[in-house]
């Protein structure tokens, strides 16, 4: 079980990421700021959600909370650790960010720790652009792979798979991007190395996604790259509604509806 003092410098770094990327963000921007906003959750915890509306980032989100109670009867059966005791505690961060330039690609990551009668840490990033790019792409997964090796050499082929696997929309028969990394569930028993790794993880996403705002920031686009772009935002407006196990826990623990549906893009359109 992980101990009280491992929570705190959990939700901590958690928040210190918040600011990090906040500020990250905004120095792409010429004067638009995020707007934060604090909310607090009946049964137990709370968080903060930022929100950006910007010139680059037409819609941008960088959220954490540190949340805990018990789980809803019909929710514990699928959590590890939770079905002969429902209390939890759970702490992360999620950022989602669509770019107002079709070339520059929207991304999701979000780390978290869990904590029930048992404990791990989970998250991931992804990679879903509008208009593909094999240079991207190609450096994306490296950096990740890079991030990965460094704990271990298993970690980039099994979380790659289960990103493959995770965001791929079944009704469409496609995936939503291209992919990234998704794991959940690990805990190696040194919990040291496994907050490692998350906080790895976490520094990584604004390393790369830093690189790949700079390099389209100034790509010129029209409104056929413009439709591209809102269908493409339509694909993954589906994935988070239908799919997504973090709108599913938001929902099941009663966490805030507005930081819930911040993955939802500004702009859409559907075929």
């Amino acid at each position: 079980m992980y101990t009280d003092e491992q929570k705190k410098r959990a939700s901590v770094w958690f928040s210190s990421l918040q600011d990090t990327l906040i500020q990250l963000l905004e120095s792409f921007e010429e004067s638009a700021l995020f707007a934060r906003k604090t909310w607090t959750r009946e049964g137990g915890g709370g968080g903060t959600m930022a929100l950006l509306k910007g010139d680059v980032f037409e819609k941008a989100g960088v959220n954490v909370s540190t949340v805990f109670g018990e789980f809803s009867k019909e929710f514990q059966c699928s959590i590890p650790g939770a079905q002969e005791n429902p209390t939890f505690w759970a702490s992360g961060i999620s950022v989602v960010v669509h770019p107002r330039s079709p070339h520059i690609p929207i991304i999701h990551m979000n780390t978290r720790m869990i904590v029930t009668q048992k404990g791990w840490f989970g998250g991931g990033i992804d990679l879903t652009p509008c208009l593909p790019n094999k240079v991207d792409t190609k450096e994306f997964h490296q950096a990740l792979k890079t991030t990965c090796d460094e704990f271990n050499t298993t970690y980039y082929p099994t979380f790659k798979a289960e990103a493959d696997t995770y965001f791929y929309l079944p009704h469409r028969n496609e995936p939503r991007g291209v992919g990234g990394i998704f794991y959940d569930n690990v805990n190696s028993e040194d919990w040291e190395t496994d907050f490692a790794f998350t906080q790895a993880v976490g520094t990584t996403f604004g390393k790369i996604y830093a690189e790949l705002v700079k390099r389209h920031l100034h790509t010129p686009w029209g409104d056929a790259e413009r439709e591209i772009q809102l269908r493409k935002r339509g694909r993954y407006v589906e994935f988070n509604l239908i799919y997504d196990r973090g709108t599913h826990f938001g929902l099941k623990t009663n966490g805030n509806i507005e930081a819930i549906f911040m993955s939802l893009p500004p702009l859409v359109a559907w075929e």
